[in-house]
């Protein structure tokens, strides 16, 4: 039997036990169903080997040689990560878009008595939903925009909203990347289609009558672009500005930062990429405060001399009417859950 999705929330309404993802390990890894594990058919050599024998020597061959593939893949999966289902187990299988991949594996899985179904028009019925969502219907809820300098904390604010009930989206924490030069996360990014997935998950999840915070950001998060759509609306949006003194911006983003100011190798080169924009003398400077561990002092200078004079003109194409701003000396963390008590007064 062939499942028809129809909205985002329809796999998880649907109750199956487990989603499989029977495509390559590189289409998997691009995007794939929340919660679907990827069990492939084809390995990426394989499927390339398939569609090369398609095209260029007989449809007939590649069918053939794919139906060995799959036969050899599927007896390695239900030996190996199926081996310990019981007969009540009851999958939904899907591929790319034709079911030929997925509805091979969900014949051998029904052959065995497992109650696997596939999805009509596999991954691309998904991705179209996703599309769908992100970039053909408004989005559903009214936004406010956390806005404020770099360094001003926004992230953990933007979190310790979340644990106090307002409704977020955390668009730096779906792109792996904190949105400047320097934003660069452990593991990198995920690919456009995987951020999408995610966003549109978020977004089907949200109450419509209640307002949703993000966090200001340009149009592309890193290498992320933000859909048409979001990015419209967070920019007639209302704004939250969160207004505090250079030294506890310095002092938040040094802690912030961590990460990289330990990678000292990784620190001089993302400074070395500032050569563009910025005079040799300030980029000597910071590699010399860079060299010396002074952290604070070369976080200072680069939202004085650099970050900061960007996001005023940003802000100044982008921000809204209206705009409140609340202060604060003191960005430590025991600072913090007073601040997001204030700013969610005024949401």
């Amino acid at each position: 039997m062939a499942v028809t999705l129809t909205s985002l929330s329809d796999i998880a309404a649907l109750g199956f036990d487990a989603v499989i993802d029977v495509r390559s390990p590189s289409e998997f890894a691009e995007d794939h169903i929340p919660g679907a594990i990827s069990l492939p058919v084809m390995e990426d050599d394989e499927r390339a080997r398939v569609g090369t024998i398609y095209k260029q020597e007989s449809p007939f061959k590649a069918r053939k040689i794919g139906a060995a593939l799959v036969a050899k893949n599927a007896a390695r999966h239900i030996e190996g990560p199926l081996a310990e289902k019981d007969g009540g187990w009851r999958p939904l299988v899907y591929c790319w878009r034709g079911g030929q991949r997925s509805g091979s594996f969900a014949t051998i899985l029904s052959q065995i008595g497992w109650r696997a179904e596939t999805v009509v028009g596999g991954y691309k019925s998904w991705r179209s939903l996703v599309v769908k969502a992100l970039y053909e219907t408004p989005f559903p809820a009214p936004v406010v925009v956390l806005d404020g300098n770099t360094g001003t904390a926004k992230t953990a604010l933007l979190l310790l909203l979340r644990d106090r009930g307002v409704q977020v989206i955390d668009l730096e924490g779906l792109a792996n990347h904190r949105g400047s030069l320097f934003g660069h996360m452990p593991g990198g990014q995920p690919a456009q289609k995987g951020f999408e997935t995610a966003l549109a998950m978020e977004i089907a999840a949200l109450d419509p009558t209640r307002p949703v915070v993000v966090e200001a950001e340009s149009s592309k998060v890193g290498d992320i672009r933000l859909p048409p759509k979001l990015w419209r609306a967070m920019c007639d949006a209302p704004r939250i500005h969160v207004a505090a003194p250079l030294r506890a911006r310095a002092a938040y983003l040094a802690r912030a930062y961590a990460d990289l100011t330990a990678d000292h190798a990784a620190l001089h080169d993302v400074i070395d990429k500032l050569r563009a924009m910025q005079p040799a003398e300030a980029i000597e400077r910071w590699h010399g405060f860079a060299e010396a561990g002074a952290f604070e002092a070369l976080a200072a200078e680069l939202m004085e001399l650099h970050y900061d004079p960007r996001y005023d003109k940003q802000r100044a194409r982008t921000a809204g009417d209206e705009a409140r701003t609340v202060t604060a000396d003191d960005l430590g963390a025991a600072a913090l859950p007073d601040l997001a008590a204030r700013i969610e007064a005024l949401i």
